[in-house]
């Protein structure tokens, strides 16, 4: 049987490293007192980059604040997140400017005046100062096929209002945006339902 001075001894010792800890997290937090608008990206091949940039979205509603979104692609889908923020008005405006993945449309000119189209109303909404936060949803996936000059994106960006919030979605975004974000997740895929031949489903991936 164990001794129970023992278990006393050694719950004094955890509690003493925990106190340690909280005294060393509270003198790194008391030195972060920055606030401002950030340049967040979300990339990589994992699913779940849009979601957790609507995780953001919901969370600055829940604060009253307000968000623009620009969706520069996925104009076509009802998605789910759409239905549910729409019933926020006067906290969210939307802008559906997509077209369709690229293997859809199969037009490039097209894409590209999509892309334009998108774009200009993104420079619009974060100039605007009547957002917060404005998500570019997919806007990497433009940039990676060249339907957006990048140097004209990163320019814009780097001298984006100070107090707006900018979030970049989708996959494979370019080394110079990476460069330039004040935070950047990429999504690690390490297994994914598609290749067992399940079909995009309602409340998972729309």
């Amino acid at each position: 049987m164990s001794n129970p001075s023992d278990n006393a001894d050694a719950i004094t010792r955890t509690n003493e490293k925990r106190r340690k800890h909280k005294v060393a997290k509270d003198k790194i937090l008391a030195r972060k007192t920055k606030t401002g608008g950030l340049l967040i990206v979300h990339t990589g091949k994992g699913k779940g980059k849009t979601t957790a940039a609507m995780g953001m979205v919901a969370r600055c509603i829940g604060h009253g604040k307000r968000v623009g979104i620009v969706q520069f692609v996925k104009g076509k889908w009802e998605t789910g997140e759409r239905v549910v923020l729409e019933a926020s008005p006067g906290l969210v405006d939307i802008a559906v400017m997509g077209e369709g993945f690229t293997w859809e449309t199969q037009d490039v000119e097209r894409d590209r005046r999509a892309a334009r189209a998108a774009w200009e109303k993104s420079k619009e909404m974060i100039r605007s100062a009547n957002y917060e936060l404005v998500l570019l949803d997919e806007i990497n996936i433009v940039l990676r096929y060249d339907n957006l000059p990048l140097e004209e994106v990163i320019d814009f960006l780097r001298a984006k209002p100070a107090d707006v919030h900018v979030i970049c979605t989708g996959r494979n975004a370019k080394p110079e945006l990476i460069e330039i974000a004040d935070m950047v997740t990429e999504m690690t895929e390490l297994k994914h339902h598609f290749r067992a031949n399940f079909k995009a489903q309602a409340g998972i991936e729309f």
